[in-house]
């Protein structure tokens, strides 16, 4: 029986606001005011209403009415795949993986993953699959590894790792770890690109942590561009240059938690989280730095600006910005023929918007030939829920991951009125 929702108020988690204010660095001075303490303000404690059982039918802007198909009982689910035979693996950031066959939920986690550090925004991260999957059964994943009697003072929240695995068709074998990348990192995506590279993030947090974004010494805040065994291509943008980590593909970033490959070029999309506004898309260029946190266009959580300037010569500017933020999440570029009004459009995952509760949902942007931003469409916003990811499937539809404790996929298809 499907549902039609129309609640026009919007969501968020409540944990997941606690862990992210809890998170937060402390700010520079100048964001302190007279006499307050540099912290972030306090929260609002406004949870997200439980998702319906669905299926859900709503309304879009170019598309018209859509059909969300719901698959419950995930918790804090973070990123998705999409196996041949046609199961979704799924991460949970606790550290479990799971896989849903025919939309429904394997009661019991997949075994073979190793010990996650979950702690705050840490845990189980990105997931996805080798090119040549067909042939080799290579599943690539991130997550924090504990530090163990590596961690430094008072910082247990592990080491962003690159792991593969091989899939036996029901559990990860030959677990391996190939490049472990900074402790105490931000959550982390990896993508293949074209080239056959594993493209793979490292976020950073605010000042004081924040300089290490502008460090070509240092891991965090950066892209990075690996071989599938985890070892530098000799082609890297900062190979053999004194005081640069080779491995760097592009700095200056803050926390991006979206990759993804343009459909006609190939270039390597990031979206990635500021502070309080200043969420961006960039298309990556080899060494090019994008600024975090020298220019931005956000404020800091107590409210003044990161930057005067939101540009400087060396840096380069996003494609696209928000201001507030929307806590950007996944993204992926639509190209089946489920949606033909949304062929090469990008969508982007929304947590909250204005570090307001109950605002998560999902974006939609077109654009001319030359990638210049035309349209922007929120949507799902009745169903006042967290989006963390959005991916394609083979098929041609579309799937999403809410970062909730009571966490859902949902498959979004088309919908006629019969």
């Amino acid at each position: 029986m499907k549902t039609r929702v129309c609640i026009w108020t919007f969501s968020v988690g409540l944990m997941l606001v606690l862990a992210s204010i809890a998170g937060r660095a402390q700010q520079p001075a100048a964001a302190k005011g007279k006499g307050k303490a540099p912290t972030a303000p306090p929260g609002i404690n406004w949870p997200s209403p439980p998702l319906a059982d669905g299926p859900i039918v709503l309304d879009t802007g170019i598309q018209h009415q859509i059909r969300l198909i719901v698959t419950k009982g995930l918790n804090q689910p973070w990123s998705m795949a999409f196996l041949p035979d046609g199961g979704i693996l799924i991460t949970e950031r606790p550290g479990r993986l799971r896989i849903v066959r025919n939309g429904v939920l394997d009661p019991n986690p997949v075994a073979g993953v190793p010990q996650v550090q979950a702690q705050g925004l840490a845990g189980l991260m990105d997931l996805a699959l080798h090119p040549r999957f067909s042939e080799n059964q290579l599943i690539y994943f991130t997550y924090h590894k504990p530090a163990g009697a590596a961690a430094a003072p008072g910082n247990n929240a592990g080491i962003i790792t690159l792991a593969r695995a091989r899939w036996n068709g029901a559990a990860l074998t030959d677990v391996r770890d190939i490049f472990s990348a900074a402790q105490n990192g931000n959550a982390s995506r990896i993508v293949f690109g074209r080239d056959g590279m594993v493209y793979m993030t490292v976020g950073v947090g605010d000042p004081p942590a924040a300089a290490a974004a502008q460090d070509p010494n240092n891991l965090a805040g950066k892209v990075l561009r690996l071989r599938d065994d985890g070892t530098v291509p000799p082609d890297n943008p900062f190979v053999g240059r004194a005081g640069y980590r080779p491995e760097i593909y592009t700095l200056g970033h803050r926390n991006p938690l979206g990759l993804a490959v343009q459909p006609d070029t190939g270039a390597i999309w990031e979206c990635e989280n500021g502070p309080n506004g200043g969420d961006e898309i960039n298309i990556l260029q080899p060494g090019k730095n994008y600024g975090w946190p020298v220019v931005s266009y956000g404020r800091f959580y107590l409210g003044p600006r990161v930057s005067e300037n939101p540009w400087k010569e060396g840096m380069e500017l996003p494609v696209v910005f928000w201001v507030p933020a929307i806590a950007t999440s996944g993204m992926t570029f639509y190209t089946g023929d489920k949606f033909p009004n949304w062929k090469n459009n990008v969508f982007v995952g929304g947590m909250r918007q204005g570090e307001v509760p109950r605002s998560g949902h999902l974006e939609r942007i077109d654009f001319n030939e030359k990638w210049e931003e035309l349209h922007r469409e929120g949507m799902l916003r009745e169903l006042q829920q967290r989006i963390r990811d959005v991916r394609q499937d083979p098929d041609g539809f579309l799937y999403l991951l809410t970062a909730e404790n009571n966490g859902a996929l949902m498959r979004v298809e088309p919908f006629t009125e019969k």
